[in-house]
């Protein structure tokens, strides 16, 4: 399998993504008092790392990241937590992190480093509720099939601490917020639920989700969604007017820098979407057309091109195998290109983790299915059992790099020769 310069270019892709040029680029106003700096996602230990760097005043501050992802900071504590479930640790998490913005003053500074998987790493269940109920909300979201922009609406009508709520905590201290977005359109938002800026999004809306995308919910949850306590607050309140947001790091902006190596290399690059969603399995299915059709017409782009897109699949769980929404698309096109000698394909996750497995993605190319079928495996039962992870292990297809140090979403790329 031809699989180089597509390796070469997920690589270029997540550096151009690390946090620690981006955010000695993005540094806020000093202020006149204090500085916190508060912060969850997959990369906020090292944008927390790149902070201290770069900040040449006093600072404070804690942070929450998932287990592994830690990095070695000196004024700024990391602490560890579950994803994409949340647990016990990221609710003591939440909770002094909202002890610690409690009490600022007008003249003080909170900075808050925000990053994908923030979602899970900061569970604060809204009042009624418990963390047993935020875990349940999350499964269930998980197993939807509903796009980051609807988990992330409902997950904000359950919270004590997203959509803005953190903010509102923080005042009169001002908030400045750098994000480094995984989700669709960069909405920072969107991006862990937006625990310091306002989501939009009203709770009938949420529940109108819930039904369309058949989301169970515990009965105190429910009963929450039915009710209008617990309001998010709205872009207008008073105590975000000195609010800053600054969005750091995107999938568009490494799209472009895998372009960019591509065409050094003789390799002219197309950039379908920064923001694709949909069920995985469907996009891949369209991503195969098009492959073929460059494959066998020389069009809409002539050979040799690397297709290159970005975004927010989602899987709809049916069966009970292992793997995440890049190895299920990555499945799904191997299927689909079955016999083509000129089409090769890699998706993976640029935090270095596709789901909850230790692969960031895998490869594909047109022997793949064979492969599969020869190492005993159906290529078509394996993906209607979600169970892509074991398919490309079998085979030594899994493409492992641990965690990178960032997140700006999926990448995918498809060479066609």
């Amino acid at each position: 399998m031809q699989t180089t310069l597509l390796e070469q270019m997920f690589r270029t892709a997540v550096a151009q993504a690390q946090p620690a040029l981006a955010v000695a680029q993005n540094l806020p106003d000093r202020p006149k008092g204090r500085t916190v700096v508060i912060g969850a996602g997959k990369a906020s230990a090292q944008m927390a790392r790149a902070f201290e760097q770069a900040w040449d005043s006093p600072l404070s501050g804690l942070v929450v990241t998932r287990y592994g992802y830690a990095e070695a900071c000196e004024h700024i504590e990391i602490v560890e937590a579950a994803h994409p479930v949340p647990d016990e640790a990221g609710f003591l998490a939440a909770r002094r992190i909202m002890e610690t913005v409690s009490g600022l003053g007008a003249d003080d500074l909170v900075v808050a480093l925000i990053s994908g998987g923030g979602s899970s790493l900061l569970p604060a269940p809204g009042p009624g509720l418990t963390l047993d109920d935020e875990q349940a909300i999350n499964r269930s979201l998980l197993a939807s099939g509903a796009p980051i922009s609807v988990m992330n609406l409902v997950r904000n009508q359950f919270s004590a601490i997203k959509g803005g709520r953190l903010a509102v905590r923080c005042a009169p201290a001002r908030v400045a917020t750098l994000v480094v977005s995984d989700v669709p359109g960069d909405d920072p938002a969107l991006v862990a639920s937006g625990p310091t800026i306002p989501l939009t999004g009203t709770r009938a809306l949420a529940r109108k989700y819930v039904s369309l995308y058949r989301i169970a919910l515990p009965s105190r949850a429910a009963d929450a969604l039915a009710s209008e306590d617990n309001l998010a607050p709205l872009a207008s309140h008073p105590a975000l007017a000195r609010n800053t947001v600054r969005t750091i790091a995107s999938a568009a902006l490494s799209l472009e820098a895998a372009a960019d190596l591509a065409r050094e290399q003789g390799v002219e690059a197309a950039i379908l979407s920064d923001s694709i969603e949909g069920e995985a399995r469907d996009v891949a299915q369209v991503h195969a057309a098009l492959a073929k059709e460059i494959a066998s017409r020389n069009r809409p782009f002539a050979k040799p091109v690397v297709l290159l897109s970005g975004g927010e699949t989602t899987v709809t769980l049916r069966g009970n195998g292992r793997g995440g929404r890049n190895g299920e698309f990555l499945l799904a096109l191997a299927i689909a290109i079955d016999g083509a000698d000129n089409i090769t394909a890699l998706a993976a996750d640029t935090d270095g983790i596709d789901g909850s497995e230790d692969n960031a993605g895998a490869l594909v190319d047109g022997s793949t299915a064979t492969r599969l079928r020869h190492a005993g495996i159906d290529p078509l039962a394996a993906l209607a059992n979600n169970d892509a992870y074991s398919a490309f292990k079998a085979i030594g297809d899994l493409l492992v790099t641990g965690p990178t140090g960032t997140n700006v979403n999926d990448f995918r790329a498809i060479l066609i020769r």
